[in-house]
């Protein structure tokens, strides 16, 4: 680690499906001050979700104005920063003018979400191509990934695909507002969009075979040619435009970004701490979708387990990258359907938190997860409304609800929120088992996300995995992340496996309650039941 001032300190921006935040760290680590803005999102039917990189941008300014007022610090003690966001596709004209994707028109809206699944059809015909890249996304691109996506603009929007400038992930957009830059970074481009990050090409047989062949024709320039290491100095740092909108001092040091899960992955796995290894962790990253990342030496295929990508999060190993498509927005949605959501929101209104965590304090006040069995009966819950991730890679599944009765009271509602919770485990267990089944060793769940903050959801991912389940001390994991990614285009850390030692620890430790290990199995059987059941209800329909 390079001498430097203790008065350093270090910024982490992430952008999640609804907001901008915003965290200051200093060199230890610790959470000085952060703060968030929202987001638009706009929905329309065909499952189009889409965002604008103008309001983003917007958002991200506020939030990192605030956060630094917050902390009491001067500008120019940052001494780094550090972007992640979402998955999304950023579309943009010359000179960066905002292009439409979609059905409105409004060039405004310029941002394909993660979550936006108009490209089904486009990824289940890539998938029917048997092209070898798709052996390194589990062997099925999902249509949450951002070829697909191009496939649709080039089909259905082409006046769109043929006069853009640039198709950047989210995270790269950032880094190029920041700084000019248009560096991509390994993380992006690897995971999302079929770059080989072990071979450091793109693969062209494989744009034109599935009909992106203009690609290839002009040398990949405007999905990237300049491929970097999260955590690589950009440019010249913050231009004076950027730094003028976010306060801060021209040149800081900007770093190449990561995924918002990727950042959580950083900022938790290499923790200091005796519950597993680098190697023995997964990173469980709970927003509104959640995100699993494992780590490997060499690459594993994991069937339906996105990866094996090289260098991806941590520098020199492989990942493999699960989750479930809806995760804290499964359980919100759960939750409203329910006859006492209005009531109950009301409630948790008043003490200024989420229906969701008024529930949790809720069920820790009636003596939290020992009392998992007697509050959650017989409600069994497929939580799958945007279909099933991993292992499965099924777009098309959807949720399911088994044991409802007449009730609608607070007593049926917590145990709906109880049920959705387990739902999450058994996909999370599911996950754990493909990638053991495949020799990757996962002893230790890490943590971090909005809804993990919740000692109640951490404990019953616990007992649902039968896995140790940690969560890092730091109350903003994935902002730290980021944050760490900062420190090493600073100089501070020489890479990203030092930053993640010196500036991470772990906090609470969740073992399963031994108790319940049969009553869990009994458990996991009827939601693979469901499963089924779904899957066959589809077929004959």
């Amino acid at each position: 680690m390079n001498k430097q001032p203790d008065n350093r300190h270090f910024l982490g921006i992430d952008v999640g499906t609804g907001s901008a935040r915003a965290g200051l760290f200093d060199r230890s680590g610790r959470l000085l001050a952060s703060d968030s803005a929202p987001v638009a999102l706009w929905r329309e039917a065909g499952d189009v979700v889409e965002q604008s990189s103008e309001d983003i941008w917007r958002a991200v300014c506020r939030s990192v104005r605030s956060a630094v007022v917050q902390a009491g610090i001067a500008a120019d003690s940052i001494a780094g920063i550090g972007f992640d966001a979402t998955c999304s596709l950023v579309v943009l004209g010359e000179a960066g003018v905002p292009l439409p994707v979609g059905p409105s028109g409004d060039p405004a809206r310029n941002v394909v979400v993660w979550m936006d699944h108009r490209a089904a059809d486009q990824a289940r015909r890539i998938n029917k191509s048997g092209e070898k890249v798709l052996d390194y996304v589990g062997g099925t691109i999902s249509p949450e990934m951002e070829t697909p996506k191009l496939l649709w603009l080039a089909e259905n929007m082409p006046e769109t695909f043929s006069h853009a400038w640039q198709f950047m992930d989210l995270t790269d957009f950032l880094t190029w507002r920041a700084t000019g830059s248009l560096s991509r970074s390994i993380c992006t481009v690897t995971c999302k969009w079929t770059y080989l990050g072990h071979e450091d090409r793109w693969d062209d047989q494989f744009f034109r075979r599935i009909g992106l062949g203009v690609l290839p024709d002009e040398q990949f320039r405007r999905i990237g040619t300049d491929i970097v290491p999260g955590g690589t100095r950009l440019a010249a740092g913050l231009t004076a435009k950027a730094a003028a909108d976010l306060g801060l001092a021209t040149g800081t040091p900007v770093a190449a970004g990561l995924i918002d899960a990727h950042a959580g992955g950083v900022g938790t796995v290499g923790a200091r701490g005796a519950a597993g290894t680098v190697l023995t962790r997964m990173a469980y990253v709970f927003g509104t979708s959640a995100c699993t990342m494992s780590t490997t030496p060499d690459p594993s295929f994991v069937p339906g387990v996105w990866g094996p990508y090289f260098s991806a999060m941590v520098p020199g190993l492989w990942l493999n990258e699960g989750g479930q498509s809806a995760a804290g927005a499964a359980i919100e949605h759960l939750l409203q359907m329910h006859p006492n959501s209005a009531q109950a929101t009301q409630a948790a209104g008043q003490k200024q938190q989420t229906l969701a965590d008024w529930l949790a304090s809720e069920i820790e006040s009636r003596g939290g997860a020992e009392m998992l069995l007697d509050l959650v009966g017989q409600l069994h819950v497929v939580p799958e409304f945007l279909g099933n991730r991993a292992p499965f890679a099924d777009p098309g599944a959807r949720a399911l609800i088994a044991g409802l009765d007449m009730r609608s009271d607070l007593e049926s509602l917590l145990a709906l929120y109880l049920a959705g919770l387990c739902g999450l485990g058994c996909g999370a267990r599911q996950i754990v088992r493909a990638q053991q089944d495949k020799g990757i060793a996962v002893d230790t769940i890490v943590v971090s996300g909005g809804a993990a903050k919740s000692r109640l959801v951490r404990q019953v991912l616990a007992d649902m995995t039968g896995l140790t389940v940690a969560a890092p001390a730091s109350p903003e994991g994935v902002l730290l992340g980021s944050a760490m990614l900062g420190s090493v285009a600073s100089g501070d850390h020489s890479d990203l496996s030092e930053a993640m030692q010196a500036m991470s620890v772990l906090g609470d430790i969740h073992q399963p309650q031994a108790a319940l290990a049969g009553w869990v199995d009994q458990r996991m059987g009827a939601f693979e039941a469901l499963q089924k059941v779904g899957r066959a209800i589809r077929r004959a329909s």
